[in-house]
Order: structure tokens, then sequence, then C-alpha cells
């Protein structure tokens, strides 16, 4: 075999002396294969860094390979951040299930459903992974009436039994361990500065700051920018608020500012935010940390359990416990401190 020439199954199977049809069952049904010729077909095609072809695989199993997932809009760098570390996650996940990973964008969920359908029935997707679920989401009944294997990132509001697997965090939970924190710690007026009502992510959040004994006069439901942090940290402050649990890292990082005059190294500042990002990390923030990670590692095998199930898979639903990460400070220097972790 000349060296430039790809190898094929045919080529191989004349130089080790065995059929094609043995090759093709060391990679599709390697349990009726003798090991020895199974080691040796497995060195030789390695050796001659033999590939299948994506096209006759997915011919074969009738599967094209590869799982869906829309791209949305792009945040600030702050806030987006989790959905970077959930994306990159699914594709390790996918990628160690031989899947890729296609991504796309749309400018609305009915859109989104009729790309993902197109790509289904044209055979490019095998599944799709859907991220922020809502209330009266339209997608999951126009992807089931069209056939396609999915799972969600986010519980499915508002349905008493759902139809599709899911997988969501626990955003009470943690809400709920972050007030009891400062509970603990002898604060009384603890505010919260959540977003507007018609998210019911926030609402389940703002719900544990409640259920942890949260007064409905020291909150403020606002837009996820740090300046309406700011802002609205200032109006807790002077409603006589100690300690501040916000919704999000940005809406943290701007009431930090306004709560962390007299701080003084060793100390916890009285601000804890939520998603434990990046920029929580390297000022010290204290924060809510979402195990994304494992989100993704279920979500994938959710799908690919049903993608290539031989019967009907029950759906499911997982909701996975956060981690509250307190960090002291170590210094002071000027409005925001550098911090460490405790454990």
């Amino acid at each position: 075999m000349a060296p430039s020439s790809r190898p094929t199954q045919a080529s191989l199977a004349v130089e080790l002396g065995v059929s094609r049809q043995t090759l093709s069952n060391v990679l599709n049904h390697p349990e009726v294969v003798a090991p020895e010729t199974k080691r040796r077909v497995e060195a030789a095609m390695k050796a001659a860094g033999y590939h299948p072809m994506a096209a006759g695989r997915a011919l074969r199993t009738r599967r094209a390979g590869a799982i869906a997932m829309r791209l949305h809009p792009v945040v600030d760098g702050i806030n987006g951040e989790v959905l970077d570390r959930f994306f990159h996650a699914v594709t390790e996940c996918a990628q160690a299930h031989d899947y890729r990973i296609n991504l796309f964008t749309a400018p609305s969920p009915e859109q989104e459903t009729d790309i993902l359908a197109d790509m289904y029935l044209s055979g490019v997707i095998d599944g799709a992974v859907l991220i922020d679920s809502r209330l009266s989401d339209p997608r999951p009944d126009r992807l089931m009436a069209a056939g396609l294997p999915f799972v969600v990132f986010g519980r499915p509001w508002g349905v008493a039994s759902p139809s599709h697997s899911w997988v969501d965090v626990d955003g009470r939970a943690g809400i709920y361990q972050a007030t009891c924190h400062f509970r603990e710690i002898g604060h009384t007026a603890i505010g919260f500065i959540g977003w507007p009502t018609d998210s019911a992510v926030g609402e389940d959040r703002r719900e544990g700051w409640l259920r942890a004994g949260g007064d409905v006069s020291l909150q403020r439901l606002t837009e996820n920018t740090a300046r309406d942090g700011f802002l609205a940290a200032q109006e807790l402050r002077q409603q006589g608020a100690t300690a501040l649990v916000c919704v999000s890292d940005g809406l943290a990082l701007g009431a930090l500012p306004v709560f962390s005059d007299g701080a003084t190294p060793g100390s916890e500042l009285p601000v804890i935010g939520f998603d434990n990002t990046p920029v929580a990390r390297a000022i010290g923030l204290s924060s809510v940390g979402q195990p994304v990670e494992q989100a993704a590692e279920l979500l994938v095998g959710q799908l690919i359990g049903r993608v290539e199930a031989s019967a009907n898979v029950s759906p499911t639903g997982a909701l996975l416990v956060p981690s509250l990460v307190l960090r002291q400070w170590e210094s002071i220097a000027g409005i925001y401190p550098q911090g460490k972790e405790t454990k």
C-alpha cells in the first residue's frame, strides 16, 4: 500500500488475509470475532491510520452520529460563562460516545424547532439538547410532533407530567443555602436582588430566599447588569439591609462597592452571587456554583440512550443540588478586594 493512499476495508482485508466481513464485525460487532483476530485487525487499523467512513457508518446504523444545540444570543462575559461551560461539557461527553456537536443559531424558539426538525428529517442529526426552558415553552411539543429525540437543560416549568427527559439545577436550594449562611453568622436584615417575575428561574431562586426568612420589603427585582445591581444595592442599604443574596454574579458584582466599606483582611463580605463565575473567583466573591458538567453528562447519556434504544425510553428528570462557595477576603484594594476560598 502506498504511503499516501487512504486505507480502506478492502485494502486492509487483503493485507491481513481476512474477509471484509471480518473487518466489519471488528468495527460493529466485536463480540463475534475471535480475540486474537480482533487484536490483529485493530493493530493493523491503527498502524494504517484507518478511519471508518462516516457516510458508510451512517448508512449501516441509520444514525448521523451528531447532536444539535442552538447558540443563544451573546450576553456579557459574566453571565454567559455558565453556558460556555455547559457547551464545552456537552461536547466532551458527546465525543466520548463518538457523537459530534452541530451548533446553529436561530432568532426565536419557533425557528429553532423548525431548523432542528429540518436537520433531523434530512438525516443530519440524531437528536438535540435544548437549553433555557421557560413557562409555556413551545419547543417540546413541536419537537415531539416531529419525532425528534431531545433532552432539556432546565425543568419543564408548569408541566405536571413531562413527556421528555430533563436535568436542572436547584436554584431554590442554592439561594436558601446562601441566605441561611448569613443568618448563621448573625445577619437578620438580608436583602435580595433578583430578576423580574417573568423569569421562572429567577422566581425559583427568589423562593429560596423567602423560605429562609427573607423580608419582601428588602427585595429588588431588576435587569441582569452590574449597574442594576449597584442601584438596587444602594436602595437596600438605605433600607437597612446588612447582607445581600443576588440571583447572579453580575448583579453581585455591581452590589459589591455598596457593601464593601469597612471590610478588613480575612473577613467575608456580606454579598453572595450565583454561578461561581471566573470573575467571582478572581475578585473573591462568595457564590453558588452550578454542577453544569454533571448536568451535561446526564443529558448526553439520556439523549444517546433514547437515540440508540430499540424500544421507547421513559422520560426522566433530575434536579441537581448546587454548592455554596464561601471566600474570605485577604486584602482590600480599591472597590474590589482579592479573596480566597474557604472550605
